[in-house]
């Protein structure tokens, strides 16, 4: 299994199944496409969020703003997983879930990084297609323990190490990040969500919102706090959009107080 996953909307994508077909047989599992464009931190926590649910595969990752630089292109064994993507820190949270199973912090712990040789591509603006996807073909068909013998991969001596930001948790309240902003505008925060545990109401940004279990426990139309899959804290609208109503975008701070 290859999965994939994006900044490019349509038709980018097909570009680089084409490409993977050609070179094996593979299945092609879309993640998402239409994630923020040139976001890689928030690309990062999706890919914490969705990759560990999968069995062990190749995980073609592209939210790449410095496509055609000298950035670094990567292949980082994680677990039983190899991940394929820029070298701009968006694989090394997921590589990090998924070489611990959620409870790693190290770099080390399980991971490997190798570099990709880069060698005149036919684009500088498209390496999904004419760089990442020929490598995650190839890491493919030779598979983890033959990873060393691909062409073109060598160790890697240091990569760009993204960290997902960590809250700030006091006996009073919690500061926090927006990380992430899904489709139905619930707004992710990096604040663990057991700091709701025991709150049925909390004051967010200084406005008081109740604490909920689930969207549907609040009237529609109604603000609330509560924790999301994810489990971390979000705001959210009963049948709304809980950015637009918290006034909140991806990369803001926010303050929460208990009531």
């Amino acid at each position: 299994m290859i999965t994939l996953t994006s900044d490019f909307g349509t038709p980018y994508p097909a570009s680089m199944k084409g490409v993977i077909l050609k070179r094996c047989d593979a299945r092609l599992v879309d993640v998402a496409h239409d994630l923020p464009r040139q976001d890689v931190r928030s690309a990062a926590f999706w890919l914490t969020q969705v990759l560990p649910e999968f069995p062990p595969a190749v995980h073609l990752a592209v939210v790449d703003p410095g496509v055609g630089t000298d950035r670094d292109a990567l292949v980082i064994r994680a677990g039983d997983h190899l991940l394929v993507g820029p070298d701009n820190g968006v694989l090394l949270p997921p590589a990090r879930e998924l070489a611990s199973g959620g409870n790693g912090d190290d770099y080390g712990a399980d991971i490997d990084a190798y570099e990709l040789a880069i060698e005149n591509p036919r684009s500088s603006t498209f390496h999904g297609r004419d760089v990442f996807a020929p490598a995650a073909a190839a890491v493919h068909e030779a598979g983890i323990d033959r990873l060393p013998e691909v062409d073109g991969v060598t160790p890697a001596e240091d990569v760009v190490d993204l960290r997902l930001p960590d809250p700030e948790i006091g006996d009073g309240g919690a500061t926090g990040d927006v990380l992430a902003i899904d489709d139905f505008g619930n707004t992710i925060t990096n604040v663990p969500g057991d700091v709701l545990d025991g709150h049925d109401t909390v004051r967010v940004d200084g406005e008081l919102v109740p604490v909920v279990p689930s969207y549907a426990h609040a009237d529609i139309g109604q603000r609330v706090a509560t924790v999301g899959s994810h489990d971390h804290v979000e705001f959210a609208v009963n049948q709304g959009r809980g950015d637009d109503a918290f006034d909140l975008s991806v990369g803001d701070s926010v303050r929460l107080d208990w009531a």
